[in-house]
């Protein structure tokens, strides 16, 4: 095999979730961030509509808050849990960043849906291998308001746009450890 596989492959198996109050509250330089958006836009795209558009939160603690008031002002009395908000309020404390992820349909698009998604999903697994690469931790969320129409709305999206999820990044001083649960012998079947 060669060097360019083994690195890669290195990468991929490294990539691992540290979720953000694991972080340590470094600030990862924004010209590191500026690279990883351009991993992400390389991600593949049916007919290039590269549907993916990202909101970057230099100041985590500010996505913190907007997160946790759209939770409390789109939240039932009755549902309402104070953990929950504190919970959403607290959760980039320690991040450098948080990248908003959404995917957004073009006018007019006969690309499937579940393309597009898949197409920014790509674009933030880029992001996620690229920070891997760099040394930095990564979290996918899409806890909280997330996926709420709360969030599309706040955030001005269409109809059919979808928030993929809130990568938040940074670094730790611990080293998150992985594993496989199913055999990849369970998950393929080989025709031939």
């Amino acid at each position: 095999m060669s060097n360019t596989f083994d690195t890669i492959a290195s990468i991929i198996k490294n990539r691992r979730t540290t979720k953000p109050p694991e972080m340590n509250g470094q600030k990862i330089p924004d010209e590191q961030i500026t690279a990883l958006l351009e991993l992400a836009d390389w991600a593949p795209t049916h007919a290039n509509t590269e549907p993916w558009n990202f909101i970057v939160y230099a100041q985590p603690k500010l996505f913190g808050q907007q997160h946790a008031e759209l939770y409390k002002a789109n939240t039932p009395a009755n549902e309402y849990m104070q953990m929950t908000y504190e919970k959403l309020l607290n959760m980039p404390n320690k991040a450098s960043h948080v990248i908003l992820c959404t995917m957004q349909r073009k006018p007019l698009t006969r690309i499937p849906v579940l393309e597009e998604i898949a197409a920014t999903a790509c674009a933030m697994q880029n992001i996620l291998l690229g920070a891997t690469a760099l040394g930095l931790a990564s979290y996918w969320g899409s806890g909280g308001m997330i996926h709420s129409p709360a969030m599309k709305q706040y955030l001005g999206l269409g109809e059919d746009d979808v928030v993929l999820g809130a990568l938040y990044l940074g670094y730790s001083d611990t080293k998150p450890t992985g594993k496989r649960n199913i055999p990849l012998s369970e998950k393929v079947t080989w025709v031939k």
